[in-house]
């Protein structure tokens, strides 16, 4: 579990960088599922390449977990839990499993960034990980996000 101090006092260093972001202390999260996941998906970020996300609404409807929202910031953990960059909610956009688009799935950088690549892995993931009891359909509600990097580590 990362230090709630920790993850302030990055904040804080990040605003003394810019001063124009908010006070309040973002959620702090980490990519993918394990350490591992989380550091490749990191690299992926800093590097430019991944610029997308996707997350599933019945995770967020089975957790109680706040969905993303258009503007937010949020900062992101590798996989040792140490905050290493701040990005900001820039589209969103709920649409079916089966209805991503081979635009999204290159902006989530993964893989050779083609649609059935994502279709493989994400399927693959929520069968593995979700956090819900529907686990994975061909016809749930995925969270397409698009971010910007504002503030690498």
């Amino acid at each position: 579990m990362t230090d709630p101090s920790a993850i302030a006092e990055y904040w804080e260093r990040v605003r003394a960088d810019a001063p124009a972001l908010p006070g309040a202390v973002p959620g702090a999260w980490a990519f993918g599922a394990t350490p591992e996941h989380a550091d490749a998906l990191l690299a992926l970020v800093l590097e430019g390449v991944k610029t997308g996300t996707a997350s599933s609404l019945w995770d967020y409807e089975a957790t109680g977990d706040p969905q993303p929202y258009l503007g937010e910031f949020s900062i992101i953990l590798d996989g040792s839990g140490e905050p290493r960059a701040v990005i900001e909610t820039t589209s969103l956009s709920i649409v079916p499993f089966d209805a991503v688009t081979a635009e999204h799935a290159h902006a989530e950088g993964e893989g050779d960034r083609t649609l059935d690549y994502w279709r493989a892995s994400h399927e693959r993931y929520w069968r593995a990980y979700s956090e819900n009891p529907r686990g994975f359909a061909p016809d749930m509600p995925v969270i397409c996000e698009r971010f910007r990097v504002i503030h690498p580590a």
